[in-house]
């Protein structure tokens, strides 16, 4: 089903719902509104369900509205990501959102890691993510964003985009986080911004202790690629990345996720085969 907004805009949803059964994680509820889908699950670590969320259109242009819902069940484990980097286009002032609200049920673990997010220039965004986590539950997650597209010559000249990333844990917010980014604005060169590079990227884990800190600070950035830094709220695992490219700050954060992933959740990294395609 599809439902039209506009002209040439689209109101696109997702539901997703992961129930452990048996010996492994399946999908036990789906449903979609408009262009916005996934196919059959992947098993690579056999119980572990790995889910790539599909938008055929291949990017968003202003006045689409998308909003994507995935609840994982109690002893549910579930791994989301997507096939290729989303992409904003020029809207010409006109408002394009994207919605996550995720939910961790007790004793459960949700591992979000989405390819990077590809701003035009002259797109206005409105992105918004929460994070709702029982006490006992387990949530890895990621969110890159490219201003511009450099290699091409497009700088962030004009355009705007809002950010919003929330983590509540039992009603009680542990992380809340507001971002704007404007295009030709001085928060893109300045010291205390962007400082001239056009990559951003947050990764955040629950339940981290001072010895896994210590670990990945250890983590070396190549050179020219960037700056990595990381640091602990509590047992809130935060990780940055300033960069020049979307894939020097994935290949960071995965880095970073092979480190995360045996300490916290007690299994080796598996790299989901679609992010070497």
């Amino acid at each position: 089903m599809s439902a039209v907004l506009h002209e040439q805009s689209w109101r696109a949803q997702l539901e997703l719902g992961f129930t452990r059964r048996a010996e492994r994680t399946v999908i036990s509820r789906r449903k979609h509104v408009g262009p916005l889908i996934v196919q059959k699950p992947f098993y690579p670590e056999g119980d572990v369900c790995h889910v790539y969320l599909l938008h055929p259109p291949g990017g968003v242009v202003g006045g689409d509205r998308l909003e994507i819902k995935a609840a994982v069940d109690q002893q549910a484990h579930a791994l989301i990501t997507t096939p290729a980097s989303g992409k904003f286009y020029r809207s010409n002032d006109t408002l394009a959102t994207q919605a996550q609200y995720l939910t961790v049920a007790g004793d459960a673990i949700l591992e979000w890691l989405p390819q990077e997010t590809i701003l035009f220039a002259d797109s206005h965004v409105a992105m918004t993510t929460r994070v709702d986590v029982a006490e006992d539950a387990n949530f890895i997650g990621w969110d890159i964003v490219c201003l511009g597209r450099p290699a091409s010559g497009e700088q962030y000249e004009l355009g705007q985009c809002r950010q919003a990333f929330e983590i509540w844990r039992d009603e009680k917010p542990i992380i809340i986080e507001r971002a704007k980014y404007k295009g030709g604005s001085d928060m893109l060169s300045a010291s205390w911004g962007m400082a001239g590079y056009s990559v951003s990227g947050t990764m955040i884990a629950l339940n981290a202790d001072e010895a896994l800190l210590h670990a990945l600070r250890d983590i070396e950035i190549e050179k020219g690629q960037g700056q990595f830094s990381v640091s602990l709220i509590d047992d809130v695992l935060v990780c940055r990345f300033l960069g020049h490219q979307g894939e020097a700050a994935r290949r960071c954060f995965v880095q970073a996720w092979q480190l995360i992933r045996p300490k916290l959740i007690g299994r080796q990294a598996s790299v989901p085969r679609i992010w070497n395609t």
